[in-house]
């Protein structure tokens, strides 16, 4: 194998890959990237996986010999990255060591067989839908913040894929909190669910939007995602992206969702955002709370804590119904806050002891359990 490639170009698609590397490997070759090259040409492959996701980019290089090997991705990124030169020579020396050359610069890889590095699975053949990158981002940070990192609780430990009548729809949620979006997908005759790992979902957070569409593959144990590269990222045409799903079955999370609310409160997403963020600054451990107060045609926000003392800021809001006081943890508003792009948002509520509802004009909502105030 040889070939010659950009230092850019390199440092950006073993940055691609390098993430689903781990670092409680069952195997020594875990934690290699399979670097494959074809003769005469114009493009080299990259692959990692740590068994239960794998990754594969391709980048631009000039390929003047055909071969495959591995080597430690961490290892081989540190030093590309101090390489002096702008251009990447690399020619496997034997079967397992690699000569890499950079303006004089000369490294000498021990690597391991690429004959020994797992093949990552190919899912064309299942269940498929196509879905625009910017779209399937904007949903995926819209919940993914509700996952579960309670190992415990494995089966919330990722995102809920729902795909039935013509829709798609993704749902997250802790046990304290809930969050839910949907989008058409006309023409779609598919009826599937699976839950994607967290660790999936933060991958492919990370990757969308470097390109237009993606294409979704879905078997009863797996989930890829082939996903569209622009010209100007320094990658191939596609980075493809596969996963073993979550086993096990989802919580009926409609139970979760109110039927129906006595209030419904118009507010401005970054004006309580702000608001919010500056209330909690006195909230400590054991009184991690904020208030909301509406009454009057006001939002009064409040916290206070033995360790630091109270905060309380009020915001005029159209609101002439009943006082009702409301606790919540701060994290559980400012997280859908954060993230949603939509100026405008509604409160939904009953009383002190019932959840909140988040909603937004389009497809989505955020159930939040309240807190009891002392």
């Amino acid at each position: 194998m040889k070939f010659v490639v950009e230092k850019d170009t390199l440092i950006s698609g073993l940055q691609q890959v390098m993430n689903v590397v781990g670092t409680k490997l069952t195997m020594p070759i875990l934690s290699n990237v399979l670097i494959e090259a074809t003769a005469d040409g114009d493009q080299i492959a990259l692959s990692t996986t740590n068994l239960d996701m794998g990754i594969r980019c391709s980048i631009a290089a000039q390929v003047e010999q055909s071969g495959r090997i591995t080597l430690p991705v961490k290892k081989l990124a540190s030093i590309v990255k101090a390489l002096p030169g702008k251009e990447v020579t690399c020619v496997i020396d034997n079967d397992v060591l690699v000569r890499i050359e950079s303006d004089g610069s000369r490294f000498r890889i021990l690597g391991l067989s690429a004959d020994d590095f797992p093949a990552l699975p190919r899912l064309e053949g299942g269940q498929k839908i196509e879905v625009n990158q910017i779209k399937l981002a904007r949903m995926l940070r819209s919940i993914s913040y509700a996952q579960s990192k309670d190992e415990n609780r494995y089966i919330l430990n990722g995102v809920y894929f729902l795909i039935e009548n013509s829709g798609l729809s993704f749902v997250a949620t802790d046990g304290r909190r809930l969050a839910l979006t949907s989008s058409e997908i006309p023409g779609c005759d598919i009826q599937k669910s699976v839950i994607v790992p967290a660790k999936m979902i933060g991958e492919l957070e990370r990757t969308l939007g470097i390109g237009e569409n993606t294409r979704i593959f879905m078997t009863d144990k797996q989930i890829a995602f082939s996903i569209d590269v622009s010209t100007e990222n320094n990658l191939g045409d596609t980075i493809y992206i596969v996963s073993k799903i979550v086993e096990g079955k989802y919580p009926n999370y409609k139970q979760v969702i109110p039927s129906s609310s006595d209030y419904r409160v118009r507010l401005d997403r970054e004006q309580l955002l702000s608001v919010v963020q500056r209330i909690a600054l006195v909230a400590d451990d054991k009184d991690c709370s904020v208030r909301l107060k509406f009454a009057d045609n006001l939002l009064e926000t409040s916290a206070r804590s033995v360790s630091y003392g109270e905060a309380r800021e009020a915001l005029p809001i159209a609101y002439d119904e009943k006082s009702v006081e409301i606790a919540f943890n701060p994290q559980f508003l400012i997280d859908p806050f954060k993230v949603l792009i939509s100026d405008e948002i509604f409160f939904e509520f009953k009383d002190e002891f019932s959840p909140g509802i988040i909603k937004t004009n389009d497809t989505f909502l955020c159930v939040v359990m309240p807190l009891r105030i002392n």
